[in-house]
């Protein structure tokens, strides 16, 4: 037999034990708010005393002055000058042509030779109207004959006067078939009009020319026209006989010089420009008709002006300004150098100087080369480096 004991029981309620929170979890929520809150000082630090106090010691140091090139407003006299763009055209040119029809028995000269007014060219068969020629000059001589025995036999009245008429209209009806025969005959020469300069040929012997078929082109270099337009309002200060320089893209460097011989006294309604037309001796024939030329008016000389180097001038939307030098002392007793951009109303530009019209006067320094880098009340230092060249320096006429 089994005997079952049972534990000895204390009478009291049986309950839950608490349960306390760890120690280790209060401390790492400890660590973790103070490393926040030293993230967000530093960052508080940093935004509001650090940086504020780096930007004043950056922006309170003036930056160190800014080397440039310095050049002085001077007065002279620039050229008063017209320039316009156009064309040269030959004074004597023509495309060589037959007036009448027929056979090429012979060509007498070469391309791209030189020849003298009359001189032939072209040979065209001729050999009916030889023929004609002949029968006529025989008609004629018959016919001289026939009138001096009959002016005779009048003069002793022995024939009628109506003889003597007949035989001199028939006399001069057969001297005007060889007047006629000869013009043709000479239509079949074909001779150079003037003298020039031959093309390259067209035709060969053996050939059937037409009328108006193109032979060869003839030029005459020796003078030429240069064509060019100017506007309505420079047309007032243009004369008969004013010098004209021309350039041409053939010959950098060199001009061409002539005179203005004619004036086209009405303006183009379209373009409201006016015709204007020099002439040019070409002597060394080394213009060519159709060139494009840059002319270039000498107008009587303006009264002086100011003139700065082209390169001191900046040219923006806003409107023509130049950076200008001033001198400053400080109270160490030395003297400072600052700029400040000054507008200006600029003219012409000729040689690299532009006319300065309003803004500075004789004597003032400007900054020639370095803009770039300036602004109003920028410190400069003055280089000692000369003045760069011109890229592209025109003519001075």
């Amino acid at each position: 037999m089994n005997i079952v004991t049972e534990p000895k029981l204390s009478g009291k309620p049986i309950t839950d034990k608490p349960h306390k929170r760890p120690v280790r979890t209060v401390r790492w929520f400890l660590i973790v708010g103070v490393l926040l809150g030293a993230v967000v000082g530093g960052l508080v630090f940093f935004k509001f005393v650090f940086l504020p106090n780096l930007f004043k010691q950056i922006f309170s140091k003036p930056p160190p002055p800014i080397s440039v090139n310095i050049a002085a407003a001077k007065t002279e006299t620039i050229p008063n000058l017209l320039t316009a763009v156009g064309d040269l055209a030959a004074v004597h040119q023509v495309n060589v042509t037959s007036d009448v029809n027929g056979r090429i028995t012979d060509i007498m000269f070469k391309a791209g030779a030189t020849v003298k007014q009359g001189a032939p060219l072209v040979q065209l068969f001729d050999g009916p109207e030889q023929g004609d020629l002949a029968n006529f000059k025989a008609q004629q001589r018959v016919a001289q004959i026939t009138l001096d025995r009959a002016k005779q036999l009048a003069e002793r009245q022995v024939g009628p006067q109506a003889t003597v008429d007949n035989a001199q209209a028939v006399f001069e009806q057969a001297s005007a078939g060889i007047a006629k025969t000869e013009a043709i005959i000479s239509q079949k020469m074909v001779r150079a009009p003037f003298d020039g300069e031959l093309g390259v040929r067209k035709v060969e012997v053996g050939q059937y020319l037409t009328a108006g078929t193109q032979i060869v082109s003839l030029t005459d270099l020796s003078m030429l026209f240069a064509n060019f337009t100017v506007t309505e309002k420079d047309s007032g200060q243009l004369k008969v006989g004013q010098i004209v320089r021309i350039a041409v893209d053939a010959y950098p460097g060199r001009t061409f010089e002539g005179k203005i011989t004619t004036i086209e006294p009405q303006i183009a309604t379209d373009t409201r420009n006016i015709r204007v037309q020099a002439t040019i001796q070409n002597p060394d024939k080394i213009l060519k008709p159709g060139m494009f030329a840059t002319t270039t008016v000498v107008l009587p000389d303006k009264p002086p002006v100011i003139t700065v180097p082209e390169t001191a001038v900046d040219y923006t939307l806003y409107g023509d300004s130049v950076y200008l030098l001033t001198e400053k002392k400080e109270e160490d007793g030395k003297t400072s150098l600052t700029v400040t951009r000054t507008f200006v109303q600029t003219g012409n530009r000729v040689d690299g100087r532009a006319e300065i019209l309003k803004g500075l006067k004789e004597g003032d320094r400007v900054v020639a080369v370095g803009q770039l880098k300036l602004q109003s009340g920028a410190a400069v230092t003055i280089s000692n480096d000369p003045l760069p060249p011109i890229p592209a320096k025109p003519p001075r006429y």
